[in-house]
């Protein structure tokens, strides 16, 4: 799956995004609290930016995506957008720029080689939530909540809606979109928005863990299964487990899993060589 091109918008100030290494784990933070978090030009163009180096760095295994403030992220930036109603076509040339710059950057983070997990603190609404559901994974606050609320403003969240029907029930999805209601953290972990719930405060800490965790495999392996996951999904049975198989024989034939095997049989640690 080749990474989608990302849109560039002309970023009016320096975007409100800091990023973190620290061995092999990578932790991207939304920090605009004044502005929800939201995925305004300025965002967008620094999350594809980002993304596109992290894509050719092969010092980061995994990635983080959290937020500062109340709210995770309250989706695209309105205040902007409806400046730009006073353009000559009413903005329809800059929505669809908006539009494919977001969309750019969902696929960005599947594409990504590397693991991006979710470490939702508060509220993720709209593209927002369309965030968390498009991370492999998320980590959520109890006190978090998620909800695609276009529907209470005349304008349906349906690229949100993307991101959430390949993640959750067409019906958990179909309620979220027709009733643009708050859904609490611990029901969004039982329609499978999210992987896991933790006490308020303990949610970047157990995203990081997890990134860790996934850090210490075979980056190897881990690309190859991202990407072999996100490829077969879309795909008839059949051609889902032919295209599947001739993954798993290119794998086998790999120097980590050569490796991986042997030490599992010789019952030691495994020593990647991620190739």
């Amino acid at each position: 799956m080749s990474p989608a091109p990302a849109v560039p918008l002309a970023a009016a100030k320096p975007a409100p995004l800091t990023r973190v290494d620290d061995a092999g784990v990578t932790t991207l933070t939304l920090d605009d609290p004044s502005s929800r978090n939201s995925l305004s030009e300025e965002m967008l163009a620094a999350l594809g930016e980002t993304f596109r180096a992290i894509a050719a760095d092969r010092s980061v295994r995994a990635v983080v995506l959290a937020a500062t403030g109340p709210v995770f992220s309250s989706g695209h930036n309105l205040k902007q957008m409806t400046a730009r109603r006073a353009d000559a076509d009413r903005g329809r040339a800059y929505f669809a720029q908006v539009m494919d710059a977001c969309a750019a950057v969902m696929q960005q983070i599947v594409a990504l080689p590397q693991p991006v997990i979710a470490a939702v603190q508060g509220t993720a609404t709209a593209a927002g939530c369309q965030l968390v559901a498009t991370c492999d994974l998320a980590v959520a606050s109890a006190k978090a909540q998620f909800c695609t609320p276009g529907v209470h403003i005349g304008l349906f969240c349906s690229t949100p809606m993307v991101a959430l029907s390949r993640n959750v029930t067409p019906k958990h999805a179909m309620e979220m979109l027709l009733l643009g209601e708050m859904v609490p953290a611990d029901e969004a972990f039982r329609m499978g928005l999210i992987n896991r719930v933790v006490p308020a405060g303990e949610e970047l800490a157990a995203a990081q863990s997890l990134a860790r965790t996934i850090a210490s495999k075979s980056t190897l392996t881990v690309a190859t299964g991202k990407k072999t996951f996100y490829a077969q999904r879309e795909m008839a049975l059949g051609d889902a487990y032919r295209y599947a198989a001739a993954v798993m024989v290119d794998n086998m034939l790999a120097r980590d899993a050569e490796e991986g095997i042997a030490a599992t049989i010789e019952k030691r640690p495994a020593h990647w060589e991620d190739r």
